[in-house]
């Protein structure tokens, strides 16, 4: 894959994303139809899907080394890049930790937890369909405030879970797994909102 000469960042932050949104798909369907038997088969399509993501994000920034002017700031390029691959690699990594920890059972509380990422990524994408217009768009402070009430959704939600398993749960070792496990879904909402910063970053630096 190569970027042609006239590629848009923008287009590239969305393609970017949509690794995010397909990655957290897999995970919601995964938790939705669990099978531990499943996991190790579903690592590697998860693992697919983020390294199609790093691909991309490589190409990307090979062809803005050899760039002089930027429609913005090169920096802002690079956090935007990495902030985006950041929210598929915590993703991952929520699968990955559910491997570790050898979780058994599925919980209602991390359902509603991968449907959040879900949503949050879905919005995110939104935004970065958006972004290319950030001085003139008259949808894209919405969708970011809307990123930053999902995400104090998905704290309040994981300091419930997490209260939930230590008084209810029997067994330590699976409290300790769903703990983790919880707190990098709870990572995925951050890494969103940290997308949605750097957006809004842009934004302030050229209004």
């Amino acid at each position: 894959m190569v970027l042609k000469k006239d590629e848009n960042y923008f287009d590239t932050f969305v393609r970017l994303v949509d690794y995010s949104c397909q990655a957290a798909a897999l995970l919601n369907e995964i938790m939705h139809n669990f099978n531990p038997d499943d996991l190790e088969e579903q690592i590697k399509h998860m693992h697919n899907i983020e390294h199609a993501g790093d691909v991309e994000r490589h190409i990307m920034m090979k062809k803005l080394a050899k760039e002089f002017i930027t429609p913005i700031e090169r920096e802002d390029i690079v956090s935007m890049a990495d902030a985006i691959d950041n929210v598929t690699d915590n993703i991952e990594d929520v699968l990955l930790r559910m491997y570790m920890f050898n979780i058994k059972e599925m919980q209602d509380d991390a359902l509603k937890m991968s449907g959040i990422i879900v949503k949050c990524c879905d919005a995110l994408k939104q935004a970065l369909v958006e972004f290319h217009n950030f001085r003139k768009s008259q949808t894209l402070h919405g969708l970011i405030v809307e990123i930053n009430r999902m995400e104090e959704e998905g704290d309040e939600l994981f300091t419930n879970a997490v209260r939930k398993i230590y008084v209810h749960g029997k067994d330590p070792i699976e409290v300790y797994g769903w703990g983790r496990t919880l707190h990098f879904m709870e990572i995925c909402c951050d890494a969103c909102e940290d997308v949605a910063d750097v957006i809004e970053g842009v934004m302030m630096k050229n209004s």
